[in-house]
């Protein structure tokens, strides 16, 4: 290896070290994981002429190229600016120069999201629409966010596993007039949600205690009993993470949210990042920084100047779950940090 190459430099400009020395893969950024077709031929052309021919679909949903050697960087980068206008300034409408530098950050990952509504039945909101809204209030910068966005809590997006897992959720109503009491709807609940849903004197009844909002009972509903609200609602988690030393799943922070809110919580995460990094930004997963921060400071910041709509709940504590890795039965684990529970 060339030790004069800059690896810290080249991984902010979205390339990644290879094991073979002096060779690297680019990785594409797609907000939302959905783009127009016709930009695979730019995927091809890289690949053929600076890569090695291969593909790589990144697991973050991001087009990844290897095999592109150290002397052709700047000739793909330059060849990269017609995409990063394309897909970032224009679908997203970010504020930013292009040039032939490449990406300027790799800072805030690439937003991941299911299909969601623009093709999935079950979805209860347009994970793209929402995804290029939020790119806007994440990139380019420095500050460290993973987020995934799922169109019901299916999360097909794995948002629980990320520092922010955003899941389209909903409060169907109910036309009890409409109603035949086949209970369609109850056999879906049973088998497929949380059994909030039972039979009485041949109409659905629900018990509002533990509904998830995912909305199977609309899609089972023959005679549209059930339906979904034009009022879109959301679930946030925070705090996942995978990993070597504490993976865990995310908690959930918010629930019954609007779009607005969600949008207002994640424009504050650049002021929370550099609070508590005093201004310096670092690699360091969103669930450590708000272990750092404590979760009252993380909640009072997050939520700043944020009006949260009537039906929002926040959760007033947590208790994370870590995975605890133990050599024998003696020995301590790795995590030491006390559990603290999660209520509303």
């Amino acid at each position: 290896m060339n030790h004069d190459i800059d690896i810290t430099k080249l991984k902010l400009n979205c390339f990644r070290q290879s094991k073979i020395p002096g060779e690297f893969m680019l990785q594409m950024r797609v907000p939302g994981g959905l783009i127009d077709a016709k930009y695979l031929s730019s995927v091809q052309h890289i690949a053929l002429t600076w890569g090695n021919g291969s593909f790589h679909p990144g697991m973050r949903q991001t087009l990844n190229i290897p095999g592109i050697k150290y002397k052709d960087i700047e000739n793909v980068n330059e060849y990269l600016d017609e995409y990063i206008k394309a897909v970032e300034v224009d679908a997203c409408n970010i504020d930013m120069e292009v040039n032939s530098a490449g990406y300027p950050t790799i800072g805030a990952r690439n937003i991941m999201a299911c299909i969601g509504g623009a093709h999935c039945i079950k979805a209860n909101y347009n994970t793209q629409n929402l995804s290029k809204k939020l790119e806007k209030e994440i990139f380019p910068s420095h500050y460290h966010i993973k987020m995934a966005l799922s169109g019901c809590p299916n999360d097909c997006a794995k948002g629980h596993f990320n520092d922010f897992g955003i899941i389209g959720v909903t409060k169907p109503i109910f036309n009890k007039e409409r109603c035949i009491g086949c209970g369609r709807c109850v056999k879906v609940c049973k088998s497929h949600a949380t059994r909030v849903l039972s039979g009485e004197n041949h109409k659905a009844v629900k018990d509002n205690c533990c509904c998830v909002g995912c909305g199977e009972c609309v899609e089972a509903c023959p005679t549209s009993a059930w339906v979904r609200p034009e009022e879109k609602l959301f679930r946030v988690t925070i705090g996942g993470r995978t990993g070597k030393q504490y993976p865990r799943m995310g908690k959930i922070f918010l629930n019954w949210v609007t779009e607005e809110v969600v949008i207002g919580v994640i424009k504050n995460w650049q002021k929370f990042s550099a609070n508590i990094l005093e201004n310096k930004p670092q690699y360091l997963h969103g669930g450590h920084l708000i272990d750092r921060a404590g979760y009252d400071k993380f909640k009072d910041l997050i939520l700043k100047d944020i009006k949260l709509n009537p039906e929002a709940e926040v959760a007033q504590r947590i208790m994370w779950a870590e995975t605890e890795y133990r050599a024998n039965i003696n020995v301590k684990p790795l995590s030491s940090h006390p559990s603290r529970g999660l209520s509303y």
